[in-house]
């Protein structure tokens, strides 16, 4: 979702098949309502911060399930969240979860990622599920406002930004994995489109997919959903 004033970003975590989520609603679902109440919320209320933000539009998303689920179960749908919104002479940023927000100025590139989802003690299914909006674990936009307090948020002068970028983990493979810096992909957007950026990713996974690998974790998926928003000032 983009305006003028703002830009969000929403990555639904993939559900694996035949989990039981507590939840009659899916990851596409909760992508949708969530993008719907922040577009909201950021339309009607130009002062709050953006983690007061997220924690209402999560709140309305609570409701919003209608009394059908279990919202206490550990896995039911969830996404990542990127914002960014345009107040003047500052630029405000929020990032929940393994999304990023890149931004460049005459200091240079700052890369905004939340990357407590590196150093969880263990990755099978349910201690992921143990660890997800608790103390020690990491934090995503679900079922509970709380989250949102937990997200990395901050702002830059609007004098001097340069390029901004919004991503999902599939886009920030570039350099996570494939061993290109954030300039290597700013330059590859100027020089070819943001559509480019995209392309890279598929082409890497294609003819480097031993590249993905973490360590004391299985090999990722070879291909994860790739969302990215470019801004130029």
């Amino acid at each position: 979702m983009a305006t003028a004033d703002f830009v969000i970003v929403l990555d639904g975590v993939t559900q694996l098949p035949g989990l039981d989520t507590g939840c009659v609603h899916d990851p596409v679902w909760l992508v949708r309502a969530l993008g719907c109440f922040l577009t909201e919320a950021l339309t009607d209320n130009q002062s709050s911060g953006l983690d007061g933000i997220l924690a209402a539009a999560i709140d309305r998303l609570r409701h919003h399930h209608g009394g059908r689920c279990d919202l206490t179960n550990p896995h039911s749908p969830s996404s990542t969240v990127a914002m960014v919104r345009d107040r003047g002479d500052r630029v405000d940023y929020l990032v929940l979860c393994d999304s990023s927000v890149v931004y460049e100025n005459a200091e240079g590139i700052t890369a905004v990622h939340d990357d407590r989802t590196d150093h969880l003690p263990a990755y099978d299914r349910h201690a992921v599920a143990q660890l997800r909006n608790r103390p020690g674990g990491f934090w995503v936009a679900s079922t509970d406002p709380a989250a949102a307090a937990e997200a990395v948020t901050g702002s830059v002068r609007r004098a001097g930004l340069r390029r901004m970028l919004l991503c999902t983990d599939g886009a920030s493979r570039l350099t996570e994995f494939f061993r290109l810096g954030w300039a290597d992909v700013f330059e590859l957007a100027e020089r070819s489109g943001p559509r480019a950026i995209i392309d890279t990713v598929r082409a890497y996974e294609m003819s480097h997919p031993e590249l993905l690998v973490k360590p004391g974790r299985r090999p990722l998926k070879r291909h994860d959903d790739a969302t990215l928003a470019l801004l130029s000032y």
